[in-house]
């Protein structure tokens, strides 16, 4: 994944960049041309870090119907000659799922441009899943032929057909178009949709790795060669010896654990680390962590994760002063298993985080939320620094939780932006503590109530503050 250019945080651009609900209000509040250009830059050159994650889309379009704004800048984007080079799903996805927005909220120009993007457009699977969602029949009939076209009529191109329609997101189009009498459309999609089922059944018959009666060192050998290949087995590997193993075979996990082969290590202490409650799995950890930064090491820190017990938390108490990477995870089991006491740990290691890595460091997500689980009050202004800089809109929403756990000033300070929040959980949270005595927020919960593309969960919280129970807005 490429990683985006983001603008400071003070910036109009930063705000709408970061997906921020003090982004829509000051684009509201700035020159429309200025507003206009700045969204036109975010939908364009995708911000998100992760776009599997982290939600724009619908802030985005909204702010282009706040704004009265056109379309004619994402459709030069579309219709670019790049299009056809640069064909990853980053280029256009987020222009794309912005169109499926716009045309759920009735806005014909962005079905329209759907609709030929689906025919001539590289990503024009994207296009497809949008229109599913929010065309009519007829309008999905009418890309049958252009997006059959795509497809040669021969055996490469029919086993393409057949794994795109095996394959696909939402499969409505597909079922519309196996029903056209047309034999050049129906009969072509309903043999790829039986050759894909047929495909599917073969996979299925043929499972590749760990079969019943595999012994312990038949798995470490499976773990052995997958790492040969590039792929890090061990976590299905330690599933299979959980499956495997018996008593007698604990001596030789152990020592493996110990001394044994890099896959057949890794694999061991994430199998004891789930499966066997035992001091001498942590001192297995221990001395794992302190090699060499590799696989193994990783492993070790990781399969600390995944254990329970108390005597992990105990452990972690020792370790969480480490300078290390077995020190930083210490510090994320004390935020999310430790208790009153490990207050001070988990602060200093919030504050180290934020210091020595940022922002953005990825550690700082376990450490967010215990500093709003164990409620230490003094680490809001770290909390609020986080929540203003991280360019990640989860990691803003964690900060968002845990603040309005610590910090008496959420309800009148960030819980009013956050109801333009560009995350649906996170609107969902302002919505619950936003001070109503503001009149934006009254405005604001009434429109989210209001509004067919709000998520479930974001309106039962709205509810919440103003149905008949609850006090007069």
């Amino acid at each position: 994944m490429f990683d985006p250019f983001i603008a400071p945080s003070g910036t109009l651009l930063g705000l709408l960049q970061r997906g921020r609900g003090d982004g829509t209000l000051h684009a509201l509040a700035a020159p429309r041309s200025e507003a206009l250009a700045a969204l036109n830059h975010c939908v364009l050159s995708d911000p998100r870090h992760d776009w599997q994650v982290e939600n724009r889309s619908l802030y985005y379009a909204r702010l282009y119907l706040d704004l009265d704004g056109g379309i004619e800048e994402i459709e030069r984007h579309l219709s670019d000659p790049e299009d056809h080079l640069d064909t990853d799903d980053s280029r256009t996805g987020l222009a794309l799922a912005v169109l499926g927005h716009l045309a759920s909220y009735g806005r014909d120009d962005a079905l329209v441009l759907l609709r030929r993007y689906a025919a001539t457009g590289s990503n024009w699977a994207w296009a497809l899943d949008e229109l599913a969602l929010r065309d009519d029949d007829a309008g999905l009939r009418s890309l049958a032929v252009p997006v059959l076209a795509r497809f040669p009529d021969d055996a490469g191109g029919r086993a393409e057909l057949a794994a795109t329609v095996r394959d696909a997101y939402e499969p409505r189009p597909w079922r519309l178009w196996a029903e056209d009498p047309r034999e050049a459309v129906g009969a072509r999609v309903r043999a790829a949709s039986e050759q894909g089922s047929f495909d599917r059944w073969q996979r299925q018959m043929r499972p590749g790795g760990p079969r019943p009666g595999w012994s312990v060192q038949a798995v470490f050998d499976w773990a052995g060669q997958g790492l040969d290949r590039g792929s890090a087995l061990h976590v299905p590997a330690a599933r299979c010896l959980a499956a495997v193993a018996g008593a007698e075979d604990r001596p030789v996990i152990v020592e493996a654990a110990r001394s044994g082969p890099e896959a057949a290590r890794c694999a061991s202490l994430h199998y004891l680390a789930a499966e066997v409650r035992d001091p001498v799995v942590l001192d297995l950890i221990e001395a794992a962590a302190a090699g060499p930064r590799g696989p193994v090491a990783d492993a070790a820190v990781a399969a600390f994760e995944r254990m329970c017990g108390e005597q992990a938390v105990d452990r972690a108490r020792r370790w969480a002063r480490r300078p290390d990477a077995l020190g930083a995870s210490a510090a994320g089991v004390l935020a999310g298993r430790g208790g009153p006491q490990d207050a001070p740990s988990v602060l200093g290691a919030l504050r180290s985080a934020v210091r020595g890595d940022g922002p953005d460091a990825p550690r700082l997500w376990a450490l967010v939320d215990g500093a709003g689980r164990l409620g230490i009050a003094c680490a809001a202004p770290v909390l609020r620094h986080v929540y203003r800089e991280t360019s990640s809109s989860q990691l803003r929403g964690r900060a968002a939780r845990a603040l309005a756990a610590t910090d008496p000033s959420f309800a009148t300070g960030f819980a009013v932006e956050c109801l333009w929040d560009c995350e649906e959980t996170t609107r969902e949270v302002a919505a619950l503590h936003a001070e109503t005595g503001d009149l934006r927020v009254a405005e604001r919960l009434r429109r989210l109530a209001a509004d067919p593309a709000e998520e479930a969960e974001v309106q039962s919280a709205v509810r919440s503050r103003i149905g008949p129970d609850a006090p007069a807005l």
